[in-house]
């Protein structure tokens, strides 16, 4: 595979003449693009790398059309000849849901939703102006098929997950009854298809949009949908409902016309359940197939979302086995399945983590209890053969983003907490006091630090449990 810091390079070299001072990898999300952070005295650029050829092509395109309508996207300032890698500006590294999370349901926070729903109308009827639908990266418009497509996404990668007994056929009939309906739309313009608070960045007290190159043609209430309930995001049913009459008397004055707000929420709810279970479907296949934690953690959030949706909307009666499917799967037994057991102030388990270096030994475990696991990391290509990272070791970045691009360590560390999550949920559950996990390499410098680091977050993330973190060979770190 092309180097994609190599490519970042020589594509940076066309902007700015001298070399960066320094180049960060950001965290991915759920796609394949690859995203780095360069710097250069006081000014940042993003850099994006992917061999996903049409998906780039088409973000380029969709970038450039909104750029030029004066809408809030990000600059694309250079792209390669191959289109596996461009540069774009800076538009900051916090997140609306971000800033929700930091500051909670604030009076500032509700100004940046209904900020973002403004400028979101204007990207959805402005953007819509002169663009060429064609450059889209799957279907060209959201209509019967690309609906039934996200229905059966929700079904193969979730519902099936589950082995609920159900009437297949039956399921199906009411899946394309449901498609008819909701493709019947009479508000067709530009839509975002993933209009989520994580795709809204905030610079100063303005909001950007990135990640919008699964756009198509499609109904202006699928993304208001898709902002207000955000199972991440939590908001209120009285900030949904504000929130969605200003987006309306917004959408009226760019439209320049009087939309019909009973037909508009009629649409709405419907396009409110399909999103939700959309995003079941995504966190089915990120999380139950691809084994991504964060995914994983996600599900019982996406649940709680469409139980509390059903609890203010009833389904058609033409629907009767989708909706017994529902009910059923918004019950205590299926979020039971996937709200693990965490740990309180009282609970008595501690778990030990610890990396170390094979040359010196295994690490003791004085506990009465004893046992536990111990992972050997030799297996990974070792950072430490290549001279630029000999000196650092697994808590430096350029180790991490070597592990994680370069080596099959992410497989590794997932196959690792599907054992140890099930030891730590029956520890918890029998108020164990004490477990220990080792990861040992060759010099206990890089694989295992990088290991143990990941797996202690993992834990405290999921189980909010006590973790005592120790790298035993690190006054022997090559330095």
């Amino acid at each position: 595979m092309q180097d994609p810091i190599i490519a970042i390079q020589d594509l940076f070299k066309t902007i700015n003449h001298s070399f960066w001072d320094t180049i960060h990898k950001i965290p991915q999300s759920g796609g394949d693009r690859i995203y780095f952070r360069i710097q250069k005295g006081n000014h940042t650029w993003i850099a994006t790398f992917s061999l996903n050829i049409k998906e780039n092509k088409t973000f380029i395109y969709f970038a450039n059309h909104f750029k030029d309508k004066g809408l809030p996207v990000p600059k694309v300032l250079a792209v390669n000849d191959e289109c596996t890698t461009y540069i774009q500006e800076d538009v900051g590294n916090t997140s609306l849901l971000e800033v929700l999370e930091k500051e909670g349901k604030t009076d500032h926070v509700f100004s940046l939703f209904k900020k973002s729903l403004k400028s979101l109308a204007e990207l959805q009827v402005k953007g819509h102006q002169g663009l060429d639908y064609q450059q889209c990266l799957t279907s060209k418009i959201f209509g019967n098929q690309s609906i039934m497509s996200d229905l059966l996404y929700y079904k193969y990668y979730f519902l099936d997950s589950l082995q609920y007994p159900y009437d297949k056929q039956a399921l199906i009939d009411e899946f394309e009854l449901l498609s008819d309906q909701l493709s019947d739309s009479h508000f067709n313009f530009f839509m975002f298809r993933d209009f989520q608070s994580r795709n809204i960045m905030v610079k100063g007290d303005e909001v950007f949009f990135i990640d919008f190159q699964g756009g198509m043609k499609g109904g202006m209430p699928y993304d208001v949908a898709s902002l207000l309930w955000q199972a991440k995001a939590e908001l209120s049913n009285d900030w949904k409902e504000r929130l969605l009459n200003d987006y309306i008397k917004e959408a009226e004055q760019v439209l320049g016309e009087t939309i019909n707000t009973s037909l508009f929420k009629k649409q709405y709810h419907g396009f409110v359940l399909l999103r939700l279970l959309q995003v079941l479907g995504a966190y089915g296949f990120r999380g139950l197939f691809e084994r991504k934690a964060h995914f994983l953690t996600s599900i019982p959030l996406g649940l709680r979302n469409l139980r509390s949706f059903l609890e203010v909307y009833t389904l058609d009666k033409d629907t009767p086995v989708f909706a017994g499917i529902l009910n059923w799967m918004v019950g205590d037994e299926v979020l039971n399945r996937f709200t693990p057991l965490q740990a309180t102030e009282n609970t008595p388990l501690v778990i030990t983590i610890n990396s170390f270096s094979y040359k010196k030994g295994l690490p003791t475990d004085t506990t009465e209890n004893g046992g536990g696991f111990v992972f050997d990391m030799r297996g990974i290509l070792n950072p430490g053969r290549f001279e630029e990272y000999k000196k650092l070791s697994g808590l430096d970045k350029p180790v991490q983003d070597f592990l994680e691009q370069k080596t099959k360590m992410n497989t590794f560390l997932n196959s690792v907490w599907d054992l140890i999550d099930i030891t730590v949920e029956n520890y918890l559950s029998r108020d164990f006091a004490s477990l220990q996990i080792n990861f040992g390499c060759t010099g206990g410098q890089h694989r295992s630090v990088f290991a143990a680091e990941q797996t202690a977050r993992h834990l405290k993330n999921k189980y909010k449990v006590k973790v005592v973190l120790a790298h035993t060979n690190q006054t022997n770190w090559v330095k």
